[in-house]
């Protein structure tokens, strides 16, 4: 579940190993590439924080970021 605080839409990740979560990333990449908005993220093995907000919004959450949230669930 996506959860909003401090002007972030976030969520955790949890992957098999590295592998799985690494190859979730890169179609998350291409996702955010195609909608022009790139989320902030980290990887750490099997894990993967992303953090979405918009840049050009002043850093706070828009649309947008819950629209690419919603498409990062369906990957």
């Amino acid at each position: 579940m996506w959860t909003e605080k401090n002007n972030k839409l976030s969520k955790t990740f949890k992957f098999k190993d590295f592998q799985e979560a690494f190859a979730f990333m890169t179609r998350v990449a291409f996702l955010a590439e195609s909608q022009g908005h790139h989320p902030n993220w980290s990887n750490v093995y099997n894990t993967v924080v992303i953090e979405l907000n918009t840049h050009d919004a002043g850093n706070i959450v828009t649309e947008k970021d819950h629209k690419l949230a919603k498409a990062i669930d369906q990957i």
